[in-house]
């Protein structure tokens, strides 16, 4: 039996819409899963959406079910959660997280689908994605008891490390963004917040994630003699100028890359399903729905997206909520 469902495509840079898609019923090993809310990262997939990814980096931009390719027409998304109707006798019933697209039901391997925990609401789950990308990045950076340390950049990945980083005992954390209304999140989350020009320094660690250069030169003077910062931004096509003259040297500072398509080699052993099932769990604190700041319904967004992309609605994760006959 064939069945209709419903999916956002990029059909060009900048333009949006939905298409009818038809699905097959799951195989043995797969499940149907009905979409309950997908979410929308601001940095990555409004990138996306722009027509920003560098030809370069067409496939080690993919996602892991996406369909076309850049700059479009392409589906894209990787932030799912929904309920699983047919499959698994253990999993018929589950609500699930999966790196989908924002689409209403779709069909993928059961092996592709993770769990929910009962503490961790269906609706903060969309986060999941993004709060394994601060797992990741902290595994690299591996901060200590009592390290001074700085996030720059109050976007949806800095502001889940920032939350993580929070737990850690004896740290000093401040979260450095020059939007003023970062401070509200960042009370939430239970972190300090500076504007960029009253941050402190002599930091030993600084986890940049602005993807702007300017954010990035201010994580070099935030730092200590041998501090080092955790570079988390995607830049895209963009070319970043950076000062590695003056003391850059002489305090001999070090600039490392960290990104989820990896399991950081600091964790020998670890797999991507241990590593996601770590975020879902540490999303049992409410504290992390701050980072949710706007929601749509599925059919407003290709109204919606062109409005993230171009700043005119300020969001963080913008959460997509789907209709229960969807």
């Amino acid at each position: 039996m064939t069945r209709t469902a419903h999916a956002f495509w990029l059909s060009s840079p900048g333009h949006g819409e939905l298409r009818d898609v038809e699905l097959a019923d799951p195989a043995e090993d797969e499940v149907l899963v009905r979409t309950l809310f997908s979410g929308v990262s601001r940095g990555t997939e409004t990138l996306v959406f722009r027509g920003g990814v560098p030809r370069s980096q067409h496939m080690a931009m993919r996602a892991p079910f996406q369909e076309g390719d850049f700059p479009g027409p392409v589906k894209y998304g990787y932030l799912n959660v929904g309920v699983v109707e047919e499959g698994p006798a253990d999993l018929v019933g589950r609500t699930v997280f999966c790196l989908y697209p924002h689409q209403t039901r779709y069909v993928v391997p059961a092996a592709a689908v993770t769990p929910v925990p009962e503490h961790v609401p269906a609706a903060r789950a969309v986060l999941a994605g993004t709060v394994e990308t601060a797992v990741n990045a902290l595994w690299d950076a591996a901060p200590l008891v009592g390290d001074r340390i700085a996030v720059v950049g109050g976007g949806m990945v800095g502001c889940s490390v920032a939350a993580l980083l929070a737990r850690f005992p004896g740290v000093r954390v401040q979260l450095v963004d020059a939007d003023p209304a970062r401070a509200e999140v960042a009370e939430a989350l239970g972190v300090g917040f500076a504007a960029p020009a009253d941050a402190l320094g002599e930091c030993d660690l600084v986890v940049h994630a602005s993807a702007t250069e300017q954010g990035l030169a201010r994580s070099l003077e935030l730092l200590a003699a041998e501090g080092t910062v955790i570079e988390l931004s995607w830049y895209g096509d963009r070319r970043v100028a950076l000062p590695l003259g003056e003391a850059f040297h002489s305090r001999r500072l070090t600039i490392r890359s960290s990104q989820v398509g990896t399991v950081s080699p600091a964790r020998p052993g670890r797999t991507y399903a241990d590593r996601l099932a770590l975020a879902l769990d540490l999303l049992a604190d409410p504290a992390l729905d701050a980072l949710v700041t706007g929601e749509c319904a599925f059919e407003e967004l290709p109204d919606v997206l062109p409005r993230l992309a171009s700043g005119e609605i300020p969001a963080l994760c913008h959460r997509v909520r789907y209709a229960d006959d969807a």
